[in-house]
């Protein structure tokens, strides 16, 4: 078989629910080169485009009226801005919520369709205050003074209560406060100590209790109950694996989501009594997203995809228990064309095992490889079809490279233990992971280890140019996108209401500025010796264009070839195909002139 093309590959178009309302289905979906929004029949049907922005955008029906919430941004800045649109082709937004200086984001819509609440940081321009609007006469007031970190998880049944989930003082730690909106009475329903994580409510039908996933005195997630009356907590459902839980308004159901080394598995359970119902049928081995449950539970949508599926839209009937295809999205490439991936564990430097995710393509090798590190750090490398990693993986392998994609310390997905092994002065564990990988690929007879390349987005970009500084002897090339080449600039330039948030995982400027500076790989720039590719995007808001900029200007003053790709319409992902295809053409020829 002869290499896949890259071009198909990037153009490859998934779609992601985003509401169900009676008949029909709204759902986002990239066929015009970016994230608009589409309607479609739930039965499934052609797809009916509703918008038309430059940028990506997301929304959602407002109940009882024939309108959408729209949440969208200015080239990728994260100014995320609120407008009400006509659920109609071509209709013109009206403004609900806007000021291009501060963020106004996770709007949610009480259920009687006349309320609004949402989080942004425009008190201060760094901590999050939530707020109510009326959608009836634009009347607002504050619920939750701006402190931290807060959004709006949900509104009880009968709208008289708001859920908000707001981020601890540590890292992964998260609370719930529920907020009586006819008093103003906040009531911190989580106290812990040490570190705990709170998903969003379920609630139930009459609004005496709910259910989360929390890790409360635990270290994997389970899902656990919330009565209202007695305050008391209760653990209900265990799993070795984290889950997560999924309802609808009425409270018929419960659909809890495990995490099985990545891999989804869904099952439906009878919320009143907590007896599984039915496990979903998967269309194949991969990851379930973005779970949205008609509200009177007659349905649920998600999207599905994998390393061979780059994800359509899927429901699955409660009552019939039959799940279909919403969305039937063009393939020009055959599923059989492209590659599923091998779990391995390796052994890192201490005894801990990390998980991997190998392609190998035909014949004996050795190959060379491209290791992928994930962003986050608080993330997992999951076997979904992720437009930044899997079709640069099923190119590469098309054309005889190996891929790895390791879930290094600090991943999510395997427990609290795990994810806090590179916390703030543990950062550079999670490096030396990168130099056991390099071993145990260096052990692998399909593999050579001396033709082995770096590539990662985000915090997957600092391990990018981590393992080039600390590990030069073991890298042959890098690929590096919006990554983190300094962590005192980064936390003095990042955006105010970032700061404080990483700052909770990487360590404090007051506290810890000497070991920040240590773990930059700025610092040891000059070990660096590996070429090395970049792509940035101007009105990156997360991680600033300083970061590539400054350390371009080292490698490029000591002659080591460092290409740079800067584009001025995104942020900090790549939110249009075009871009994407020319960032990955880009960093192929890059490869092949370094490697070859």
């Amino acid at each position: 078989m002869g290499a896949l093309d890259l071009r198909t590959l990037l153009e490859l178009r998934t779609a992601t629910p985003a509401d169900i309302d009676g008949a029909s289905i709204l759902l986002r979906c990239d066929l015009p080169g970016t994230m608009q929004l589409f309607r479609a029949p739930v039965r499934g049907g052609p797809l009916e485009r509703l918008t038309a922005f430059p940028d990506p955008v997301e929304g959602h029906f407002v109940p009882g009226t024939s309108r959408i919430l729209l949440e969208h941004d200015d080239a990728g800045n994260e100014l995320t801005q609120l407008s009400l649109v006509d659920a109609r082709p071509d209709a013109e937004p009206e403004p609900l919520v806007t000021d291009p200086r501060f963020a106004h984001r996770d709007a949610i819509v009480a259920r009687d369709g006349r309320v609004l609440a949402y989080a942004t940081n425009r008190d201060n321009g760094v901590d999050w205050g939530i707020y109510l609007r009326s959608l009836d006469d634009g009347n607002e007031r504050r619920v939750i003074a701006p402190e931290g970190m807060n959004a709006p998880a949900g509104f009880s049944p009968d709208g008289r209560l708001l859920a908000v989930v707001r981020d601890g003082e540590l890292s992964g730690d998260f609370d719930l406060h529920i907020v009586e909106l006819a008093s103003g009475n906040v009531d911190h329903v989580t106290p812990h100590e040490g570190q705990a994580f709170y998903g969003e409510p379920v609630w139930r039908p009459d609004g005496s209790a709910f259910y989360c996933a929390t890790d409360e005195g635990h270290d994997l997630r389970g899902i656990a109950r919330y009565d209202m009356s007695t305050r008391h907590w209760e653990r209900v459902l265990e799993s070795p694996w984290d889950l997560d839980c999924h309802g609808d308004e009425d409270g018929r159901w419960l659909l809890v989501h495990a995490n099985q080394d990545g891999y989804s598995r869904l099952i439906l359970h009878d919320a009143t009594t907590l007896q599984p119902v039915e496990e979903i049928e998967l269309p194949g081995d991969g990851v379930a997203e973005e779970i949205v449950f008609a509200r009177a539970g007659s349905c649920f949508a998600f999207r599905f995809s994998s390393p061979v599926d780059p994800g359509d839209v899927w429901l699955f009937d409660c009552d019939s228990r039959e799940i279909h295809r919403v969305s039937e999205l063009p393939r020009p490439l055959p599923t059989a064309a492209l590659r599923e991936p091998t779990l391995h564990r390796y052994e890192s430097f201490d005894g801990e095992q990390v998980p991997l995710f190998l392609w190998l393509p035909d014949g004996d090798g050795p190959f060379p490889v491209v290791v992928m590190v994930h962003g986050g750090p608080e993330s997992q490398f999951r076997p979904a079809f992720l437009p930044s990693f899997t079709p640069l993986t099923q190119h590469l392998v098309s054309r005889g490279y190996a891929v790895a994609a390791p879930n290094v310390r600090g991943s999510t997905g395997y427990g609290k233990r795990y994810e806090h092994l590179d916390d703030v002065r543990l950062r550079l564990d999670s490096v030396r992971d990168l130099a056991s990988l390099h071993d145990w690929l260096g052990a692998h007879p399909q593999i050579d280890a001396a033709r082995a390349v770096l590539y990662g987005r985000s915090y997957g970009g600092y391990m990018t140019l981590a393992g080039l500084a600390f590990q030069p002897e073991r890298w042959a090339a890098g690929i590096e996108m919006v990554g983190i080449s300094n962590f005192v600039t980064f936390l003095e330039n990042t955006a105010p209401w970032r700061r404080a948030v990483r700052e909770r995982e990487y360590g404090t400027l007051e506290h810890d500025r000497d070991f920040l500076v240590e773990a930059s790989p700025i610092t040891h720039v000059d070990r660096i010796r590996a070429p090395l590719f970049i792509q940035h995007g101007a009105n990156d808001p997360r991680v600033p264009l300083e970061e590539t900029q400054q350390i371009h200007a080292v490698l490029a003053e000591k002659g080591i070839r460092c290409e740079l790709l800067v584009h001025a319409d995104e942020g900090h992902a790549i939110g249009k195909v075009e871009n994407r295809v020319d960032t990955f053409e880009r960093a192929i020829a890059f490869l092949d002139e370094v490697l070859h």
